[in-house]
């Protein structure tokens, strides 16, 4: 065991072992930020300029793109290393910080997309119910209490470095590491897994619910299964994979295999980069929680002739309720679905 120990000790687990795999990986981060600044610079635009999330009750969806925003900020920094030949910075500010920020990202995109289905949830299966979700939503100070509740969850990312120089049985453990690296592993797992039986269990509610309701009330249900539903593809894309990997590379490092370790950490990093496409993918589940959204970003960014064409693929007639879309002097009223 001591002399296992010791050969870990010497070996650099932050340089990379496949140059080749690791500058590919920057290549496809440089795309995701060469996408997703552009793309959440425009969301944020409607959101900001002419849906007026504050008056649309769409504090939530808000929130989501200023997760993403942070998430696109670290991209060109994890290119930057993979291009390198390394896993993080060599700075400890530097790594420290981005981790930070990734992991609040991550927490708080779970969190909000979490809400979202639990209002989809209440509306459907608990009609008539006082819906927590929705008295919430409304509240900016509700969104700010989720952002402040996320910081003790993320703040163990600053007292050891997660990423690649970490992990049980990596060195000889004392009592204080011990707990820090389990709490932060727990963290990890907890909160994609926990929520992903959430959206489960609220998908199959909200389907049940459907198939047992007339044809002619079957329209905002469906616009639920298709939030809901939206929200798993966003989980099993983004975040089950690098979860599944990050539990086989612990397995694989408890066992001291280090030549298995060397393949698993490649697959983990690539599914960590598959993970970054969550600021790619949010903007989805933004039209399918609210149509106004959709039409506002449709008619500020779509030529002309495509915008009647993509308007009708609404996923069921309008609501009463409608939102003031301001252009210049020029104003018009969109239709609202249920928010």
């Amino acid at each position: 065991m001591t002399a296992n120990m010791s050969v870990n000790l010497t070996i650099d687990h932050c340089n990379v072992t496949s140059p080749v795999t690791y500058e590919f990986l920057s290549w496809v981060i440089i795309a995701e930020f060469t996408l997703g600044l552009p793309l959440n610079l425009s969301v944020l635009y409607i959101f900001i300029f002419r849906f007026k999330f504050w008056k649309n009750k769409s504090i939530f969806l808000f929130n989501i793109v200023v997760a993403d925003f942070l998430l696109v900020a670290c991209l060109p920094a994890k290119a930057y290393h993979y291009q390198h030949g390394v896993r993080r910075s060599s700075d400890k500010l530097m790594c420290k910080t981005l981790l930070f920020m990734l992991f609040l990202n991550r927490g708080a995109s779970i969190a909000f997309l979490i809400t979202l289905s639990l209002d989809r949830y209440f509306n459907v299966v608990h009609l008539g119910r006082r819906n927590f979700v929705r008295v919430l939503k409304k509240s900016p100070q509700i969104s700010i209490l989720i952002w402040l509740l996320l910081l003790p969850l993320t703040v163990p990312t600053l007292v050891r470095t997660f990423e690649c120089c970490n992990s049980h049985g990596r060195r000889v453990e004392t009592a204080y590491h011990d707990v820090t690296d389990t709490f932060r592993e727990i963290v990890f797992f907890t909160q994609i897994i926990i929520p992903f039986i959430i959206l489960v269990y609220c998908t199959i509610r909200i389907v049940n619910r459907l198939r047992k309701k007339t044809v002619g009330e079957k329209t905002k249900l469906r616009r639920a299964v298709w939030v809901v539903l939206s929200v798993v593809v966003v989980f099993s894309i983004c975040f089950l994979p690098c979860t599944v990997a990050r539990a086989v590379l612990l397995v694989v490092r408890l066992k001291d295999w280090q030549d298995t370790e060397d393949v698993v950490v490649q697959i983990y990093d690539s599914l960590m980069v598959l993970s970054y496409t969550d600021c790619l993918m949010d903007p989805l589940v933004y039209c399918f929680c609210n149509s106004g959204f959709k039409d506002a970003y449709i008619a500020a960014f779509c030529p002309t002739f495509l915008q009647k064409k993509l308007q009708k693929y609404n996923l069921g007639p309008p609501a009463a309720t409608t939102t003031t879309i301001t252009s210049g002097t020029k104003s018009s009223s969109l239709p609202m679905l249920d928010k």
